[in-house]
């Protein structure tokens, strides 16, 4: 339990230490936010802090910082020190700085920024990333709640030929459509501190069952870090890729552009950004820990941590809940995707709106864009259900893409603070940056569903990829700078 511990102090003293470095390279001033700059009741909409919080909040947390975690600690107790400093020091300064740089920029959406920090070509190929990242975070977050939905709540069989997997599925589906399509205020600000306090109890009660039902979490030692993974796989890159979004995740900066839209101040950035995702680690710390320690205390196998996370959950919250808190944990955990999925499909709207620029106003055109993109996660959907391994490649494909999204953001932000001349901040963000385009590619040179290399060749490639991407991406910021370009919209006070 001591390493456990160590790792939540790092997290929160770290946090709060680290977020007040980064609030203060990005100063925060009585700027005009988008909200009230380009208000049109729609996406443009003042809302209350705790509200974008919490909103934030269940935006960014999906399965990812629930199922990843209970496969990461497959790697051990050091798993309980990389999550905490991963998410100081990579993923909530990428949240940070992206929900600041669109809220700089009039709210908008990351390709655009992306367009605008970079080039065209890397803007094309940000594009090709996001709206595939974006379908398969539709499709997954469809899945995998209402899998949990099916056979833990109601307890069917949740298979493919059975009706009420279909049942469960569309009235996710019919959400998604209704989230994606109304205001903002009108549904997601009402229903999300529901969701939100089913989840704060799931969090909450799975951590105080930690304490008082004795679960046994092991120690970092030399002997625990020189154990090899049950199944084979290796720290270097596979536990960056399975504990995506309790660490970094690239997903969660198409979210925080959403959000910039409706902040009332950038003063309410840290809190809104920065926090959420420190506070997305606690619960990737939590369910690591009750993973393991339920494999300690025999009502669950490293097996099923591995192959079947989604059943670890259901062992988990009835153990330290009983039947009644049970239930309630397992929705708090199926509340997080379907919070997730629903604003990754309607910033995959903006993102079109945008790009094509029909005003989202009306709600035909809303319903435009909106009716292909469902047809495409319907499609997705429907594969995955049926096809055997469908949604192993599903997921893979989903974390890997997630991951990779995230070095893009990391560029901007790099590219950003060397415009501004602030190069020792920009390293900040080109380090971890750096990190991830070594990550990425080692995975997808090395990964079956990839190029399928042998993993010596490609560590060299992954090498010889990330330090291109720091050369680049330095470059761009140095270029930035001497062309002295505009890197914010005029503020308006």
């Amino acid at each position: 339990m001591t390493t456990f511990v160590i790792g939540l102090v790092i997290l929160f003293v770290g946090g709060a230490v680290y977020g007040k470095i980064c609030e203060n390279v990005m100063k925060p001033d009585d700027r005009k936010t988008p909200a009230y700059v380009k208000t049109d009741g729609v996406d443009y909409v003042p809302m209350q802090t705790w509200k974008n919080s919490l909103i934030n909040l269940l935006n960014i947390a999906g399965t990812g910082p629930i199922l990843g975690p209970i496969q990461g600690i497959l790697f051990g107790p050091v798993a309980f020190i990389l999550i905490p400093i991963g998410n100081i020091l990579g993923g909530s300064l990428h949240d940070y700085f992206s929900g600041m740089l669109a809220l700089r920029n009039n709210g908008l959406q990351m390709p655009d920024l992306v367009q605008k920090y970079t080039n065209k070509a890397v803007y094309n190929l940000y594009n090709v990333f996001v709206c595939l990242l974006m379908l398969l975070v539709g499709a997954v977050f469809i899945y995998t709640p209402g899998d949990l939905a099916t056979t833990q709540v109601f307890g069917f069989s949740g298979a493919a030929t059975a009706s009420s997997t279909w049942v469960v599925y569309g009235v996710i589906f019919v959400y998604y459509i209704c989230a994606t399509m109304f205001p903002i205020d009108k549904l997601i600000g009402r229903v999300y501190p529901i969701f939100g306090a089913i989840l704060l109890f799931s969090a909450v009660g799975v951590f105080v069952g930690l304490f008082l039902k004795g679960y046994s979490l092991p120690e970092l030692t030399s002997e625990s870090v020189a154990a090899a993974h049950p199944f084979g796989q290796r720290l270097i890159p596979m536990f960056f890729i399975t504990v995506a979004c309790g660490i970094v995740s690239g997903f969660h900066s198409t979210q925080t552009a959403i959000i910039s839209r409706s902040v009332t101040s950038e003063r309410q950035g840290r809190l809104t950004f920065y926090n959420m995702m420190v506070l997305e680690g606690f619960i990737a710390m939590i369910w690591a820990a009750a993973a393991i320690g339920a494999v300690s205390k025999g009502i669950a196998s490293s097996e099923q941590l591995f192959k079947a996370p989604a059943q670890v959950v259901g062992l988990v919250a009835r153990d330290m809940l009983g039947s009644f808190g049970g239930m309630a944990a397992i929705l708090g955990v199926i509340v997080l995707p379907i919070t997730s999925g629903d604003t990754a499909l309607r910033s995959l709207r903006l993102m079109i709106a945008d790009f094509t620029h029909l005003d989202q106003k009306p709600s035909a055109n809303r319903l435009k864009i909106s009716l292909p993109i469902f047809a495409l996660v319907a499609a997705i959907l429907i594969w995955a259900k049926f096809e055997t391994n469908g949604f192993n490649y599903l997921w893979r494909y989903f974390a890997w893409s997630n991951q990779t999204i995230a070095i893009f953001a990391f560029a901007i932000i790099s590219i950003y603070l060397l415009g501004k001349g602030n190069k020792t901040a920009a390293f900040m963000s080109l380090i971890p940056g750096t990190w991830y385009a070594f990550i990425t590619f080692t995975f997808i040179c090395n990964a079956p569903i990839g190029l399928n290399i042998p993993m010596n060749i490609s560590y060299g490639l992954g090498t010889a990829f990330a330090v291109a991407y720091a050369v680049l991406v330095y470059m761009k910021g140095v270029r930035t700078f001497e062309a002295k370009m505009p890197l914010e919209a005029e503020a308006i006070y």
